[in-house]
């Protein structure tokens, strides 16, 4: 009996929940605070924010041309795997699994845990709620793609609900601090850049997630027209709404008092006399958690298929089509990690490995266009590449950077996970086909 394959069974609006999904986790809800803690003006704040829009938006212009070029399952991971070796791609998937999905799960789980006690003020520990709501979603996507996707959808449209009503609510009843104080917070120096660097980590990590959507390029009926379309819809309306919270949060809180908070938009809502959405703000997180468990097991069966992984993890499920295995292996991996630490000390973690792939994966695109890969099938041409493409490899070694400044210990943590990547792919590669 032939082995079953995946479905193709996804199309654009599908794409387009699953990028915005990708990105609009819990970030935009804690974050905020996050970036006031190392910027301290109305200007810096919704200046970073609008940077790091903008290299969001040079990586959506990337991703959407490579989407044509390679639009096979497992996204990111083949374009690495094409454009360098084998080795390079194991080891991204590897981090993958790892550190940088499992970690920005973690975060959201964290996050989405503080919401749900400080709303229901349940007893359970954060890394209890964090466990219990990853393994309900990695039960209901190993029904299918269908179904995780539907659950995506839903989720990613009461998120967009919540972001709307706190801004208008926001907007509406702000006392106006955006008119005073100094543009700056202090002259310019290397001490200003420096806090603006630090500033772009979590906004780094708050703006990341496009590339996920390219996991599941195998289940979309026509991955190079509509995962493309789906990368620049889903990055250009998600840098309009965190710009919008954050012009919410500014208005209901001022810089002080958005940068002695925790929970940003559960206190510019109870300001404005509506806690209860503070709950759909809670249950928005859950969102970005079902995209990641619906996305990047897709990459540990490209792995598996590959033969650079065990064998069961690149299994499909008969009746549902979907790689169950591979989902369980990710569900488990980011209940550790969100049971080893605290929301800030994730962050740092996942942003460093993140982010030299994020300019690893732009680089590949010089790469491929070299070698004419997926030349004949590329519908979509990156604008502005090379000066686009270059300033966006430049910006992520700067994040890189700034992540390893702000949390030398944690960022060792992560890399040497990374490395260890390399003996592990020597392995593998070594006995294929064992396991």
């Amino acid at each position: 009996m032939d082995a079953p394959k995946p479905r193709r069974q996804l199309g654009l609006f599908d794409a387009t929940m699953i990028v915005m999904g990708g990105i609009v986790g819990a970030g935009i809800f804690a974050n905020p605070s996050e970036v006031a803690h190392r910027v301290h003006t109305p200007f810096l704040i919704l200046g970073v924010w609008t940077l790091g829009g903008f290299i969001a938006m040079c990586g959506a212009f990337i991703w959407a041309e490579l989407a044509t070029r390679l639009p096979g399952t497992g996204g990111q991971y083949l374009y690495l795997r094409e454009a360098y070796h084998p080795s390079v791609a194991f080891v991204y998937g590897w981090g993958l699994l790892l550190v940088t999905q499992t970690g920005g799960m973690a975060a959201v789980a964290v996050i989405f845990s503080s919401y749900f006690r400080a709303l229901t003020g349940a007893l359970w520990s954060d890394s209890t709620i964090a466990a219990v709501v990853l393994l309900v979603l990695t039960g209901i996507n190993c029904l299918g793609a269908r179904a995780g996707s539907n659950v995506q959808n839903v989720l990613m449209s009461l998120k967009i609900a919540v972001i709307a009503a706190l801004v208008m609510l926001g907007v509406a009843l702000g006392g106006g601090s955006l008119k005073s104080g100094p543009l700056l917070a202090q002259p310019v120096s290397f001490g200003l850049l420096k806090s603006i660097g630090a500033a772009m980590v979590p906004i780094a990590f708050a703006y990341g997630g496009w590339q996920t959507a390219t996991f599941v390029a195998g289940e979309m009926r026509d991955a190079r027209r509509d995962l493309s379309r789906g990368l620049l819809m889903g990055v250009a309306a998600v840098v309009a709404l965190y710009l919008a919270v954050n012009l919410a949060c500014l208005r209901v809180l001022g810089p002080a008092g958005l940068d002695a908070t925790t929970t940003p938009a559960s206190d510019v809502m109870r300001i404005a006399l509506a806690q209860w959405i503070a709950a759909g703000i809670a249950i928005s997180t859950l969102g970005f958690l079902s995209q990641s468990m619906l996305t990047a097991p897709r990459v540990y069966y490209a792995m598996a298929r590959d033969g650079l992984f065990f064998r069961s993890v690149g299994s499909l499920s008969r009746r549902s089509r979907a790689p169950v295995i591979a989902i369980v292996l990710q569900g488990i991996a980011a209940t550790i990690i969100a049971c080893s630490g605290t929301y800030g000390e994730i962050l740092n973690f996942e942003v460093t490995v993140d982010f030299i792939f994020f300019g690893m994966t732009a680089s590949s695109l010089f790469i491929l266009r070299w070698r004419q890969i997926g030349a004949d099938a590329a519908i979509y041409r990156a604008p502005g590449h090379p000066f686009t493409t270059i300033l966006f490899v430049l910006s992520c070694a700067g994040i890189v950077g700034s992540a390893i400044v702000a949390s030398p210990a944690n960022s060792a943590i992560a890399l040497c996970i990374l490395l260890a990547g390399l003996p592990v792919y020597h392995y593998w590669s070594r006995f294929r086909g064992t396991y």
